[in-house]
Order: C-alpha cells, then sequence, then structure tokens
C-alpha cells in the first residue's frame, strides 16, 4: 500500500475529483480528512466508503475562503489523526459570463475559493511538514489555466496563479523535503462540467482528441502518482491530463 500509515487532508472531497481522490488514497493505506461546503449527504457517503476501505475519516463543512476556518479544519484534521503528510487543494466553483459582466463580488469569490483558500491552506500544513522534514502538497489548478477560456476569466486568472503559485513554493519547500505539484485537468465529469449546455459540451467533445470527457478517477491515478513513492522526482510539476485540448 503506497501511502500506508500517512494522514491525506483534502478540500472539496465529498464529491468529483476530490471524492474519487479520497477512494484512490484511502485503498493505498492514507487516512482522509476533507471538507465541503453544505454537502452532507454526499460527505457522508463518502466517508462511509472510506472507512469501508478500513481507514478512518473526518469531514466537515468549511468555506475555504474563510481563512479563519479553513486554519481550524486544518488543526482539527492534524489533532484528530497527526500530522497532515498529503494536501490536496481541490477546492473549486465556477461562474460563467462574458468579462465585461463579472462583479467585483463574484472575482473576489472566484479568487477566494481557488487561489486564497488554496495559498492558507498550504500555509496551515506547511510548518507541520518542514518540521519532520517531509510532506506532499499537490494543487488542482485546470487546462484553462493554461489556455483560457470563453466567460471564464477569473476562473482562468485564478488557476494560472496556482500554477505559477505551485512553482513558486517548491523552490523554498523541496529543499526541506516538501513536494509541491500541481494538475490541470482538462474537461471531466463533474458538477462544475454539468453545468454545460448538452450543444457545448459535443462541441468541446468533438474538439477533443480523446473524443471524450475524463473520469474523476483519471484525475485521482495522477493524484496517486504525485503522493506516491513513484512521484517523488517531481518537484514544481504540472501535471495535466486533458484528452488532448492543451498539448506541451
Amino acid at each position: 500500500m503506497q501511502l500506508a500509515g500517512q494522514i491525506a487532508l483534502i478540500t472539496g472531497g465529498s464529491r468529483g475529483i476530490g471524492r474519487a481522490t479520497a477512494l484512490a488514497f484511502a485503498r493505498e493505506g492514507a487516512d482522509i480528512a476533507f471538507c465541503h461546503l453544505d454537502d452532507g449527504a454526499k460527505a457522508e457517503e463518502t466517508a462511509a466508503e472510506i472507512t469501508a476501505l478500513g481507514r478512518r475519516a473526518l469531514h466537515r463543512s468549511v468555506d475555504v475562503a474563510d481563512i479563519a476556518a479553513t486554519k481550524t479544519f486544518a488543526l482539527l484534521a492534524a489533532h484528530t489523526f497527526g500530522p497532515i503528510d498529503i494536501l490536496l487543494n481541490n477546492a473549486g466553483m465556477n461562474i460563467r459570463k462574458p468579462f465585461e459582466a463579472y462583479t467585483e463580488a463574484e472575482f473576489d469569490r472566484l479568487i477566494g475559493v481557488h487561489l486564497k483558500g488554496m495559498f492558507f491552506m498550504a500555509q496551515a500544513v506547511y510548518p507541520a511538514m518542514v518540521e519532520r522534514g517531509r510532506g506532499c502538497i499537490i494543487n488542482i489548478a485546470s487546462q484553462r489555466g493554461l489556455k483560457g477560456a470563453v466567460n471564464a476569466a477569473p476562473y482562468s486568472a485564478a488557476k494560472a496563479a496556482i500554477i505559477g503559485f505551485t512553482r513558486s513554493l517548491s523552490w523554498e519547500a523541496a529543499p526541506k523535503g516538501v513536494r509541491v505539484n500541481a494538475i490541470a485537468p482538462g474537461p471531466i465529469d463533474t458538477d462544475l462540467t454539468a453545468t454545460m449546455t448538452q450543444e457545448d459540451r459535443q462541441a468541446f467533445i468533438d474538439a477533443l482528441p480523446a473524443g471524450r470527457f475524463g473520469r474523476p478517477e483519471e484525475i485521482a491515478a495522477t493524484a496517486l502518482l504525485l503522493a506516491g513513492p513513484q512521484g517523488g522526482f517531481y518537484v514544481g510539476a504540472c501535471l495535466s491530463p486533458n484528452g488532448g485540448d492543451v498539448m506541451h
């Protein structure tokens, strides 16, 4: 079991990529603390699946843009299970509209959830990782942070910033034993893509070399690679399983 005895903290862990990764990590021996936003029923289902795998699960509703709440949850997870070995910053949302139509409140919300929440959750677990000389931080970006997208200016900006932050922190963290990497998924079958019209979805699929959307489990496999012993030489990397939407 690649992650035997380790503790993973996952934001946005009740469904989609977060849930798939929580289960993948649990299958490999990790105990899982995850947060969600007012998604109690799905969170209970995910927690039950984790415990059925023989691992411990802890979850709370947390708005990751609320820095005090974010830090409180990180402290609770460490107090309950022990120091965090793996952090997956996955919580996300989107508001789709033309650039000129975004309000300041919408902009702040998108940046708060994606960038601010990610930054300060990493900050909450980082000192203990440095103290022990080991740890893994994985930040979920997006292929839109690499190429942009129509009607997604703040989202794309936040995701691009996550990639920049990942690379910057890696310079500080790697010499201290903490690996920081990012994943920039392409279009994945999650709640975020479920809001697309069928016409837009089909047009996107038609333009993808892979000819389909990805599955959350495929992103979870990438996270497992980065978190496990085979990922030890990934430092400041941005892996992008995206079906060919961005080739680089």
